[in-house]
């Protein structure tokens, strides 16, 4: 076999010849020419390159599964003794338009009875914007290695980084931000299983249309049990909220389902003219750290505010397609209540003082 810088070289000469010219790969070639740049086999000057006209070239579905492979081959998932798991993975990027409460949102998710994770990374190109991530380590100041799976295991909710499911990945951050736009990795990283339970579903997104494709293809070969893929507001899992969300329900290796989620399909009129209200109020306020934060805790304290609505409507939805509720009303129902307790908002707090004294 070629020494890894001529291989590399043979990759780009196939993708990075223009729009006419250039060559698609095959599975094992693009599996081949990711795992070189994540194992840093290659210069970062090539790794850079290969990115970026990977990009351009626009991947096609045998080479996103090629490079899928790569990334999900360098994880070894741990088994946690769950029934059911739900990982959470919003773009990696984050969201910097609307105050968006995806965080708050997951421990509500444990409290109806489904174990939850959210998987994501600190900030990264082009959006720069807020993630689980970063709301842990800059605002409640817990760091990556201060996490143990215990805590998920007690409290049935948690919060995974890159950093410490696939260091690999993480070392590409200072190439990433050199590079600018998205790259494949932006995709493929929210389809990765760092955990294992008996049966796992994933909650994930696609932004721009045609991506949800290889997403359902990968999912189909995936460790996951199912794969929800939606389109919500600004690339979240927030479903049906700012416009009607287009949703593919992967089981297994059966076809995707598609569902169209909105509002008025979703829940009953007085609660969706609620939901759309709390929405509107959200708009002109500033996404900052301290006043997610600080809204977000109201939330789980009251069951009061526009967030309490918005993180309901996420909860609810996702635990209906995870099959917990016949119907995202009863969801919504059920999360509502369980933040109108302030048993959510005590258990975070619990988790948060947890896992600083680690």
């Amino acid at each position: 076999m070629p020494d890894p810088e001529s291989r590399m070289r043979d990759y780009l000469q196939k993708i990075a010849a223009g729009p006419r010219l250039s060559k698609d790969l095959t599975e094992e070639e693009a599996e081949d020419a990711l795992s070189l740049i994540l194992d840093d086999r290659v210069s970062k000057i090539r790794a850079g390159v290969f990115l970026i006209a990977a990009r351009m070239k626009l991947e096609t579905v045998p080479e996103n599964i090629g490079y899928w492979r790569a990334l999900q081959n360098r994880i070894s998932p741990v088994t946690v003794n769950f029934d059911r798991l739900l990982q959470i993975a919003d773009p990696f990027d984050g969201f910097q338009r609307i105050p968006y409460f995806g965080f708050y949102a997951i421990p509500v998710i444990a409290q109806l009875g489904l174990p939850v994770y959210g998987h994501s990374a600190l900030p990264l190109p082009p959006k720069f914007g807020i993630t689980f991530e970063q709301i842990l380590q800059n605002h409640y100041e817990i760091v990556n290695d201060k996490r143990d799976l215990s805590l998920l295991e007690k409290y049935q909710f948690g919060y995974l980084s890159t950093a410490d499911t696939l260091p690999k990945l993480e070392a590409l951050r200072t190439l990433r931000n050199e590079i600018v736009k998205r790259p494949m990795l932006a995709t493929l990283e929210k389809i990765l299983l760092p955990i294992q339970a008996r049966q796992n579903i994933l909650a994930t997104t696609y932004f721009h249309r045609g991506y949800e494709v290889a997403l359902t293809e990968i999912g189909k070969l995936s460790p996951f049990d199912k794969v929800i893929i939606g389109n919500g507001m600004e690339g979240t899992t927030l479903l049906g909220v700012h416009k009607e969300a287009k949703v593919f329900i992967q089981n297994g290796t059966d076809e995707a389902e598609q569902k169209n989620l909105s509002l008025k399909t979703l829940y009953t009129e007085e609660t969706a003219q609620g939901i759309a209200q709390a929405h509107e109020e959200l708009k002109p306020i500033e996404s900052s750290l301290e006043i997610l934060a600080e809204m977000g805790e109201n939330a789980l304290k009251t069951g009061q505010g526009p967030a309490s609505l918005q993180i309901a409507s996420q909860a609810g939805s996702l635990a209906h397609l995870c099959g917990l509720f016949t119907t995202p009303q009863e969801g919504f129902d059920q999360a509502l209540a369980a933040l109108e307790s302030g048993k959510v908002y005590e258990s975070l707090m619990q988790w948060i003082e947890e896992a600083k004294s680690m």
